[in-house]
């Protein structure tokens, strides 16, 4: 029987083999996932290595092979083979290779860390944790990535130091301690059929070495060491250091300047970083396309997945494209999702128009100033055309502009450049304008000539001035560094913001952290624009991002597990999630920054992360590989599908699951739209304590309006043997008369508290129609 079906495996791998030899002349080729089945491997192969690659050398080409977070490997193939591969039983899917992009000091601090005492002191800044970043590389010579007085590497690492372009083994040291990158698929999807930028040997390095810039500044913003005087061109000056100043890095440069970062390479980079030891990995990056795939066809849900059943914590940014709703990414709920808030730091600039206005606005000019020099100012954009309002490339007439102070509307083309245009054009300024998406949300950027955004409303004023006034004239002064700035944090304007487009039932993002003007590391490839004709020269830049918010939460986790190295990936994020502050140093409750109004879970999720409560949570809900498993059986996905994201078989339970009862830090109620009168939903929580084992804490609701909450038991108690407490919350609302606002939903909280810990929940309530 045995010998039966290692023949019977064998003729099917053979045939396997055979079908992929067969290019079609009349189909391009791409690059595709693979799935594999990693139980069908015939025996005749002693690895799955062996099995993937035996008679695969000419055609198709293998670029990576997966056995860690994933079986199966990646190929350049022809739809007709894809059509057909997925035909065979060993086959779970194919999908497609996908480009996603980047989610393009003090922030320590302000996350509630202080040197002499706290989650610093007590995690020894993170020594002994080793954080994967998966980005664009590295400038290894940089202060921030100094190993002196730093211990030896951790004895389980396993990694390596690969060498390349400018960058050899001498570069990794006892911070550095590995780097590693990855191109086969983006070089592989050069080639192919379609708009894809290959690399750039002229301005790319074949190694870990950045030639971007994020890579560097996300690193040390996670994990940098303390480097005196540091600033951008004079703003920011002080002491430079990331939240885990001693904790390791480990680079897996998976993203590539101007061109993107390619599925097929991140999931090979999960596959290596878990193999090689990471403690934590640091992903800033998403769709670039604002849609939200399947978790079975997105191989950053699924490398996460393999990564965080290994007991490594992920940390992924949420997106740039808010303030839209429903517009939140990385949506796995085994993924630590994070927006972007402001810190109390800012870069004023004032514009003052020739009627005596003052309008205030924000940059990182340093250049020669404008000393209170009225000049005349122009909104070119009066005319009507698009590109010009933009001040797209070569569209400002210099008979227009030149001698003048130009007013131009963001969007369309990088910020920076813009500035460019004008400057080309004989223009002496640039004020940027934000438009109604934007709203009141600024950030500070290195401009080429004298510049500074403003904000949507102060725009319109601006450009109704420059219209109506025979003479126009303004000018701009720039106030350097402000500490101590009210109200902070503010969720920013650009930080993606929910419901969950995929299962509204799990709350994203799910926590919010620095992530507005951030001062880090930066390489010395690129000027601090980034943009090729900025020649400049800086060691640290100042960056704005959801990007720059995963790291700090990255750096967050570290020192957790540093602290507490027997919890789980989901009880550290559980942690930061139930302290999140949702307060702002004025003691109001957090506001939006493009509307000034108060935020809402949609917005930051649990909250600003606060690393000053966090290592102290009190209780935790800690989530298993088997509630992530119900999970997916609960949202309708077939253990064929399930098997493509967990590796292994699965059997769902007789009785579907409620994706509501997974056991998350929040609580989301969906109710039929179409339903009438009242309607009652109950869902169940487990709770763990981590502080002194006799404990009780009592329950405390803040029902969002309309609805009522019911919690039992409503007192937990725990003792020396009794660890966990489980509890249901019955949610009810009555359906035809339950206001739900603007965003389509109503908040509350659900908080236990012993006295000292407040371990908070949001609750979620919104309505929609059944599928």
């Amino acid at each position: 029987m045995a010998a039966f079906l290692s023949t019977s495996l064998s003729s099917f791998f053979f045939s396997f083999l055979l079908l992929l030899s067969t290019v079609s002349s009349h189909s391009p080729l791409k690059t595709f996932i693979v799935r594999i089945d990693r139980f069908s491997k015939p025996s005749v192969f002693p690895t799955h290595y062996h099995w993937y690659t035996s008679e695969f050398t000419q055609s198709p080409q293998i670029l990576h092979v997966y056995d860690t977070v994933f079986h199966g490997f990646s190929a350049t193939l022809t739809q007709d083979q894809v059509d057909s591969i997925g035909k065979h039983p060993s086959v779970l899917a194919v999908f497609e290779d996908r480009r996603r992009q980047l989610h393009t000091t003090r922030s320590p601090q302000f996350l509630g860390l202080r040197n002499q005492r706290g989650l610093w002191s007590d995690s020894d800044y993170g020594s002994d944790v080793i954080i994967g970043v998966f980005d664009t590389g590295i400038s290894p010579e940089r202060r921030s990535f100094s190993d002196v007085n730093l211990g030896p590497i951790p004895r389980r690492w396993k990694g390596v130091c690969e060498t390349g372009t400018k960058f050899t083994a001498k570069n990794c040291n006892r911070k550095i301690v590995g780097a590693r990158f990855f191109s086969k698929g983006h070089e592989a999807g050069a080639n192919a059929a379609g708009p894809i930028i290959g690399i750039n040997d002229t301005i790319e390095y074949r190694s870990p070495r950045d030639a971007d810039g994020h890579g560097t500044h996300t690193a040390s913003t996670a994990a940098g060491r303390h480097s005196f005087q540091a600033s951008l061109e004079g703003y920011a000056s002080g002491i430079a250091k990331g939240v885990a100043p001693k904790a390791r890095l480990a680079v897996y440069k998976v993203c590539w300047k101007n061109s993107g970062c390619f599925d097929s390479d991140i999931l090979a980079a999960f596959d290596a970083a878990v193999n090689d030891g990471v403690d934590v990995i640091s992903i800033s990056i998403g769709g670039g396309d604002g849609v939200s795939s399947p978790y079975y066809l997105d191989p950053i849900a699924i490398g996460s997945y393999g990564a965080a059943s290994k007991g490594v914590f992920v940390s992924s940014s949420a997106g740039n494209d808010g303030p839209n709703g429903m517009s939140v990414t990385n949506l796995a709920p085994w993924v630590t999702t994070v927006g972007a808030g402001t810190i109390d730091r800012n870069f004023p600039s004032v514009v003052t128009l020739g009627n005596g206005r003052k309008i205030y606005g924000v940059s990182l000019y340093a250049g020669a100033p404008l000393n209170g020099t009225m000049y005349p100012l122009v909104y070119p954009g009066k005319s009507g055309v698009l590109s010009v309002s933009l001040c797209m490339e070569n569209s400002l007439d210099p008979k227009v502009v030149t001698g003048k102070i130009v007013i131009c509307d963001r969007g369309s083309s990088p910020r920076v450049a813009k500035g460019l245009v004008v400057k080309k054009a004989g223009g002496v300024g640039m004020i940027l304008a934000n438009g109604i998406s934007n709203g009141e949300g600024l950030v500070g950027d290195a401009h080429l000539l004298p510049a500074c955004a403003v904000g949507s409303d102060e725009g319109d004023a601006m450009k109704a001035y420059a219209s109506s006034s025979t003479n126009p004239t303004a000018t701009i002064a720039f106030q350097g560094t402000i500490i101590g700035i009210k109200p902070a944090p503010v969720v920013a304007s650009f930080s993606a913001r929910g419901p969950n487009g995929l299962n509204p039932e799990i709350l994203k993002p799910d926590i919010i952290a620095p992530g507005v003007n951030i001062l880090a590391a930066w390489t010395d490839a690129v000027g601090p624009t980034g943009l090729d004709f900025d020649k400049r020269k800086t060691e640290f830049n100042i960056l704005s991002g959801t990007s720059m918010a995963c790291p700090h939460v990255s750096g967050a986790a570290a020192l957790l597990k540093s602290a507490h190295p027997d919890w789980s990936p989901a009880a550290l994020r559980s942690a930061m999630m139930t302290t999140a502050s949702i307060t702002d140093n004025r003691r109001q409750p957090m506001t939006e920054e493009s509307t000034g109004k108060p935020s809402t879970p949609y917005d930051f999720g649990a909250g600003h992360v606060n690393l000053g409560l966090a290592m102290d949570p009190g209780l935790i809900y800690d989530i298993t590989n088997t509630d992530y498993i119900n999970f997916l059986c609960s949202i309708g996905y077939g253990p064929k599908m399930i098997q493509v994201i967990t590796r292994t078989p699965v059997r769902c339970p007789t009785k579907k699951p409620l994706p509501e009862n997974l056991n998350y830090p929040s609580i989301v109620t969906v109710f039929s739209s179409l339903s009438k009168g009242w309607s009652t939903k109950s869902f169940i929580r487990t709770a763990t304590n981590v502080g002194p084992s006799n404990s009780v804490y009592r329950v405390k609701i803040e029902a969002p309006k309309g609805v009522t909450v019911k919690v039992k038991p409503s007192k937990l108690v725990f003792s020396t043997t009794v660890k966990k407490q489980s509890f249901v919350v019955a949610i009810s609302a009555d359906n035809q008369n339950l206001a739900l606002g603007d965003v389509g939903a109503v908040f509350g909280w659900l908080s236990w508290s012993d006295g000292k810990h407040v371990v908070r929940s949001p609750l979620v309530v919104t309505q929609l129609e059944p599928l």
